[in-house]
């Protein structure tokens, strides 16, 4: 939904970002020690301290922690003594944004702090990610999360969208963009590859890695007393396809299209799109649905093939759009974040700076 629909009507900003340096593995951290420095990264960047902080919201997953409530131990982190008020979602962070901007609509806080993380290295994030399908017909064939976007790629392909040296080239720009991104895992020129699943090679697949992201949002005045430039949610809608993957169509992305249309997306043209796209074939997909021509700079983070921590790579999409704005390099920017198997549920998020 945009301002303007939603009740109160207020506005909200992004007025700070701060991630860590995404790695393979990081076996000397816990998920705590992994995500403090981030946090007194991205509270540093405003002065705030955590006691000014009205909301907290964090999004994570216990299957990735392989222990029941784990999202409980990052609160030493953050710090919960006073006693602070804290919400959880069990996905990626760009979704406890959506809970944390509706709880500034409401009144009720005027600041709050989202964070996200994820350490992937420690199992077969490949294997993990099957838990999420349909547990009758699909979950007991063992697809993994490569064989399902290697489905999606050939479907792109046998529709005439894409080819594979089409596919390379996403792959190729998204690592070079990614040079000028201290943050990211892979950056530069990175081999192409062999197949990981047909037709997608190595060079067409995310990073798996751990790593972790913050941002602070604030209402009104308070975001201009925080940020030179805030970058204002002008819109943010998310929205779900079929659960089945034999009723959908694997080309396009109706949810993709409808989350951006009630974000206002079309309203006006947007100069960036920080897309979570973790496979090359889906960028392909993303472009169609959110009608974004070469005019339009995408990922120029480097996106998830660069860098793709679970659970945190959709919020960091919306930091990175909204970076772009604090710096000036962008006036309306897109970001977009993506949950489940072959861009299952997409959200859609619309961030401008005030007029220069």
């Amino acid at each position: 939904m945009t301002r303007e629909e939603a009740p109160g009507g207020r506005e909200i900003a992004v007025v700070a970002f701060a991630q860590s340096d995404h790695r393979r593995t990081t076996d000397e951290l816990s998920e705590v020690e992994m995500l403090m420095p981030v946090l007194h990264d991205v509270l540093d960047r405003t002065g705030l301290k955590t006691a000014d902080i009205d909301f907290t919201c964090s999004g994570s997953s216990d299957y990735l922690a392989g222990r029941a409530f784990s999202f409980t131990l990052a609160l030493d982190g953050v710090g919960a003594w006073p006693p602070i008020s804290e919400s959880h979602v069990e996905m990626d962070g760009a979704w406890a944004l959506y809970e944390a901007w509706t709880k500034l609509l409401t009144g009720d806080a005027d600041t709050a702090l989202v964070y996200a993380y994820g350490k992937s290295s420690p199992g077969s994030v490949r294997d993990v990610l099957t838990r999420q399908l349909d547990p009758y017909y699909v979950a007991p064939l063992w697809p993994d999360a490569i064989a399902l976007a290697a489905l999606q790629a050939q479907a792109l392909i046998d529709a005439g969208d894409v080819d594979e040296p089409a596919l390379a080239a996403v792959a190729a720009r998204s690592r070079a963009s990614a040079t000028a991104n201290p943050h990211a895992q892979l950056r530069g020129s990175v081999p192409h590859g062999d197949y990981a699943v047909r037709p997608l090679r190595t060079g067409d697949c995310p990073p798996v890695g751990d790593g972790a992201a913050a941002v602070i949002l604030a209402a009104g005045e308070r975001a201009r007393q925080l940020c030179a430039r805030p970058a204002w949610i002008r819109g943010i809608d998310h929205r779900i396809e079929a659960h089945s993957l034999g009723v959908r169509d694997l080309t396009d992305s109706p949810s993709t299209r409808l989350a951006a249309e009630r974000a206002g997306a079309f309203e006006r043209p947007v100069d960036t799109a920080e897309l979570h796209a973790p496979f090359t074939a889906q960028e392909v997909v993303l472009r169609k649905a959110l009608r974004l021509d070469d005019g339009v700079c995408v990922n120029p983070s480097g996106g998830a093939l660069a860098a793709n921590p679970m659970m945190a790579a959709g919020l960091i999409r919306i930091g990175e759009a909204a970076a772009r704005v604090h710096r000036g390099e962008s006036d309306r920017a897109l970001a977009h974040a993506t949950s489940g198997p072959c861009l299952q549920q997409n959200l859609v998020a619309v961030l401008e700076g005030d007029p220069r």
